[in-house]
């Protein structure tokens, strides 16, 4: 057998049952090899293809139940194979050892094939008829397979098979289960030898959440109260001197006077790894809520956020004050700023830093050196819960928030009762910027985060946010949210009837010294105001006049006063 690794079911996070279907070429050995594990006998008369066949839940110790999946080798029945593949949570792929030319097909057919099927799950290469290989061929399965695991790197394992002699037959199911339960692409980069950048993201949180004195190693008590928690077994104090030896042998570092570090506690989960035992750092991840992602399953975060298209979500005051926190741990040289190595520091618990793509990359403040503020900080983490509340608190899960994660967010009052009342109790208010091309809309939302003027006009093709907190009398702060609309999102935007029940106040932008803009600016004011009054979520509009260091247009000051009067 070569493998990229064996393991069993880690424990409760696996799927309820495990769905394998079996392909490959007429005479391959599919059918006997399903009549073989089912019964435990060569079939003497077996039909073309088997019905669904389940497999009992005790053959394996994980007590999953396996159904196998044969399929016919027409072609006139291809359409029918794709379907069942399309439903596979693993694959067995079928040769016949006594056939060498149908090893060749594995490459030029048949994982082509599941490439162009868009088949992504992991495939057991199995030679059926080893009984029947010709002694004067006897070639070395790691040598033949090889060249096509290093091309075709769904493959998780290889192994030789007899039905006849009932040889390796159970062990064909059991690994094609464990590469569904316990798979090693998420966990091990099988080129570099190494564990995958989210897997020491995931076992670094674990290891600071399990560092309960915050000391950055795993006393003795700890590793046991881990190991209890994660096996619910206790480490007798000679297993616990064998694993730190262990450690200690192939990486000093890995060890000091007072326990297992973090380097050593990574190198643990790797040497698993190599040794084929996935189970143990699956058990692990799934103890901690982790599913075969590496991110954290759905049972770990907040359930669907019911309201209303006018309500939002916001942060509560404890979580804020929990990220002021985070922000002052994490400010290492005390300069009142997160620097990029600083945020991925803070991060480095998450599978990946949450603001390095847009629509967050370039939304909040940043210093000259690229840092975030206290203020910058907190509104990227106020329009990350706007735009994606459950992904928001998972990630203040990631970071350390240890609270209730259903409370920590809160769902606002409607905005149709706030104009109402004239109050708002909100923190957090999102203004929508309309405008025609070039008017000067991006130029708006730089200078609420800082951003110098630029000479260089660039068009917005999508949809830009910028963030920030903006100082109220009293010394209250709120945080303002600019959404700018492109000219040409207008018209989808308005064919929405809830569009704009998330806006707070309109904004319209136009070029002071350019008639066509402004004429073009009081069409879209128009339009949306009419779509507002149309659905029952009206907004209050705003004019703006850009770019008034240039002369202005005389039409659009003479019919200022009449538009100023629609709205």
């Amino acid at each position: 057998m070569v493998g990229r690794g064996s393991a069993a079911k880690a424990n409760s996070g696996g799927p309820p049952g495990v769905r394998i279907v079996v392909v490959g070429d007429r005479g391959s050995g599919k059918s006997s090899l399903i009549v073989s594990a089912a019964t435990e006998t060569f079939p003497t008369n077996v039909p073309p293809v088997l019905p669904p066949t389940r497999l009992r839940q005790d053959v394996f110790p994980d007590r999953v139940p396996v159904t196998i999946i044969d399929t016919s080798s027409s072609v006139e029945n291809r359409g029918r194979v794709a379907e069942e593949l399309t439903r596979a949570d693993a694959v067995v792929l079928t040769y016949g050892c006594d056939q060498p030319a149908m090893l060749d097909r594995l490459s030029t057919f048949w994982l082509p094939e599941l490439r162009r099927l868009e088949v992504r799950v992991p495939v057991i290469v199995v030679g059926c008829k080893l009984d029947l290989r010709d002694e004067q061929q006897q070639e070395n399965l790691e040598q033949v397979m090889s060249p096509i695991m290093q091309q075709f790197r769904e493959i998780e394992t290889c192994i030789e098979c007899s039905a006849f002699n009932h040889i390796q037959i159970p062990e064909v199911f059991y690994y094609a289960q464990k590469a569904v339960l316990h798979p090693t692409a998420p966990l091990f980069d099988q080129e570099a030898q190494t564990l995958k950048p989210r897997c020491v993201r995931a076992l670094k949180r674990i290891f600071i959440l399990c560092d309960h004195d915050r000391d950055g190693v795993l006393s003795d008590a700890e590793l046991n109260d881990f190991q209890v928690k994660c096996f619910n077994a206790p480490l007798q104090p000679s297993e616990i001197v064998d694993v730190k030896r262990v450690v200690q042998e192939k990486l000093p570092e890995g060890v000091n006077d007072r326990g297992l570090t973090l380097t050593g506690f990574l190198f643990l989960h790797a040497l698993f790894i190599e040794k084929g035992r996935l189970e143990t750092t699956w058990t692990v991840l799934r103890k901690f809520g982790y599913n075969n992602d590496i991110t954290l399953s759905d049972d770990q975060l907040p359930p669907p956020i019911r309201h209303t298209p006018d309500q939002s979500v916001e942060l509560t005051n404890e979580v804020v004050d929990f990220l002021k926190g985070i922000f002052f741990l994490f400010d290492i040289d005390g300069d009142g700023s997160l620097r990029p190595p600083e945020l991925e520091d803070l991060f480095s618990t998450a599978p990946e830093s949450p603001w390095n793509e847009a629509p967050y990359r370039e939304a909040a403040e940043k210093t000259a050196l690229g840092g975030l503020s206290l203020d910058g900080f907190l509104s990227e983490w106020a329009l990350m819960t706007l735009l994606d509340p459950i992904r928001s608190v998972e990630y203040l899960i990631y970071i350390g928030y240890a609270g209730d994660p259903s409370s920590a967010i809160r769902v606002t009052r409607r905005r149709r009762l706030d104009r109402k009342k004239q109050k708002s109790e909100r923190n957090v208010f999102q203004c929508f910027v309309f405008g025609p091309k070039e008017a000067g809309k991006s130029a708006l939302l730089s200078s609420l985060i800082g951003r110098p003027f630029s000479d260089v006009y660039t068009s917005t093709t999508g949809e830009r946010y910028a963030v920030n907190v903006v100082d109220q009398p009293g010394g209250t702060k709120k945080t303002l949210i600019l959404r700018e609309v492109p000219e040409d999102g207008v018209r989808k935007l308005v064919s929405t009837k809830e569009s704009l029940a998330a806006c707070d106040i309109a904004v319209f932008v136009h070029d002071s010294s350019d008639e066509s803009s402004w004429k073009r600016a009081t069409e879209l004011l128009v339009e949306v105001a009419s779509h507002g009054e149309m659905t029952g979520y009206e907004v209050p509009c705003l004019i703006v006049a850009a770019k008034d260091d240039l002369d202005p247009s005389p039409t659009a000051i003479q019919d200022s006063t009449r538009v100023y009067n629609l709205i």
